[in-house]
Order: structure tokens, then sequence, then C-alpha cells
């Protein structure tokens, strides 16, 4: 179940593969991604001496976070994965000139998961070709529907 989307992740990068990822987070941080209050648009993924972390996600903490801790909402977060994906993931982002993108936060076996795609950039008459395709898909549902009518 996604609690929340990159959709901007898809308009500015091919994905070309997808990771799960744990995320190592804190009580009030799990709360606040409960209660919907987690944003990944300004989001990004590095790798730094062999670990990945989550640079940029925004987490508002909840009004009735503990008194005696001080949340920081765009702290970085350590990413969770196996260390033959960390070491596929590096070697493609050294060398093949890959991004790491988050794509979305979801719900897997009770625990906060996070989606990272293997992305490489779009340039910008790409992004212009998906959005004709995407007015032109539109445009022919709106045309079939009014002939049935």
């Amino acid at each position: 179940m996604s609690i929340v989307d990159n959709k901007k992740a898809f308009h500015d990068y091919f994905i070309e593969d997808r990771y799960e990822a744990g995320l190592v987070l804190e009580g009030w941080e799990v709360k606040a991604i409960r209660a919907g209050r987690a944003q990944l648009k300004e989001a990004y993924v590095v790798v730094k001496r062999g670990e990945v972390f989550l640079l940029g996600a925004h987490i508002t903490p909840l009004l009735s976070a503990s008194t005696h801790i001080h949340p920081d909402p765009v702290r970085t977060r350590k990413l969770l994965l196996h260390a033959e994906e960390i070491s596929k993931l590096i070697g493609k982002v050294e060398r093949a000139g890959y991004t790491l993108v988050p794509l979305d936060l979801h719900y897997s076996k009770g625990r906060v998961k996070l989606s990272i795609g293997l992305a490489k950039g779009k340039k910008q008459h790409d992004k212009r070709d998906a959005e004709k395709e995407r007015d032109w898909v539109r445009e022919k549902a709106r045309l079939m529907r009014d002939r049935r009518g």
C-alpha cells in the first residue's frame, strides 16, 4: 500500500530498475509517516562509503512529538539494502552515469519501505514527447467516449 509517490521522478527520469529498501527511522518519523506527513518531491539518494542514504525527504513532525526530542524534518536517513544490491548500484551509478531516485514510500508487512529507481535523466525533448503521448491518449479516450454518447 503506497503512502506517498514521487511523480516528479517519472517526469524527469527513465526508470530502468527498481529496488525496495528499508529505512532507518526514529519513532516520531514512523508516526508522522503513518499520519501521511511525508514528502519525496525534493528527495534524492546517494551512495557514500558503501552505504546508501536518502537526503532531502521531508517528514513533518506531529505536534504531539515528544518534548525531549527536537525533530529534524529533513535529516539524512540510511537505507537498508543487501550488500550485493549495494555493490551493483555503486557500479551502475559510478560507471554508467545512472542516478538513484526515490519513487515511493509504502508499507510491506507492516514496515515502511522505500522504492528506489535506477534512472537515466530525460532530455527536454523526451519530456515533451512523453507529454504529447499522454495528451494524445487522453484525447483519444475523449473522442471514443463522445462517439458512443
